[in-house]
């Protein structure tokens, strides 16, 4: 049978937001304990009390979240150059037979030409492409006989190279979009490699979503 400790630490552990506030020590004990009451009685099926809430935040022991952290920090102070390009679409299409000879043909018409931005995320059953705005007229072309799902323009990314150690860290995409999600910036599109990860936002988000990514690289 689940104990209370064990429900509580559960529903905390799944907000890791409100899990490190709690680290930190920016939330009231006693008001969190009366939030997560419903949840802890639903979860356990009977009447628990507040207090006996309050005892089993207060004994929770830090999680891995904090030696997360840690090495997060590490890391961002690595974290190579910061690449900026604007004047960006997004397109999203649904997928199709011949929705690759499309793609094909775009990628003929620009050839080697390192002017261009052109990234190609498929899914199982949509293909997103991010171009430059000198292609968008070329996508419009090309791909008029297939589905258009979504389009958005006036987007700008940031492309951050990551170190090689990254991929044996777990959180570090985590830790990067927190600090976008806590300064309210919508991110449109994130494209990542091996050792690269690109984010999009609105031009109108360019600058804060740059200041804040160096910043971070900072501390």
């Amino acid at each position: 049978m689940k104990t209370i400790q064990e429900s509580v630490e559960g529903i905390i552990r799944k907000t890791p937001f409100l899990e490190e506030a709690l680290n930190d020590k920016l939330i009231n004990v006693s008001s969190l304990a009366r939030v997560i009451q419903p949840d802890v009685e639903k979860d356990l099926n009977k009447d628990v009390k507040s207090g006996a809430i309050m005892m089993a935040i207060n004994r929770l022991s830090p999680s891995s979240i904090l030696k997360i952290r840690k090495n997060i920090k590490k890391i961002t102070l690595t974290l190579g150059d910061f690449i900026v390009r604007s004047d960006l679409g997004n397109f999203t299409f649904k997928n199709t037979p011949t929705l690759l000879k499309c793609i094909s043909d775009l990628i003929h018409e620009f050839g080697e030409d390192k002017d261009y931005f052109f990234t190609i995320s498929q899914g199982i059953f949509e293909t997103n492409l991010i171009t430059s705005k000198k292609l968008h007229d070329k996508v419009t072309q090309i791909f008029k006989t297939e589905q258009l799902l979504s389009s958005s323009k006036e987007l700008a990314s940031i492309t951050i190279k990551l170190p090689k150690s990254n991929s044996q860290q777990s959180g570090i995409y985590y830790f990067i979009l927190k600090q976008l999600a806590w300064a309210d910036i919508p991110v449109q599109e994130i494209i990542s490699t091996t050792h690269e990860i690109t984010i999009v936002v609105k031009e109108e988000d360019i600058n804060k979503t740059f200041s804040i990514l160096i910043d971070m690289k900072k501390n």
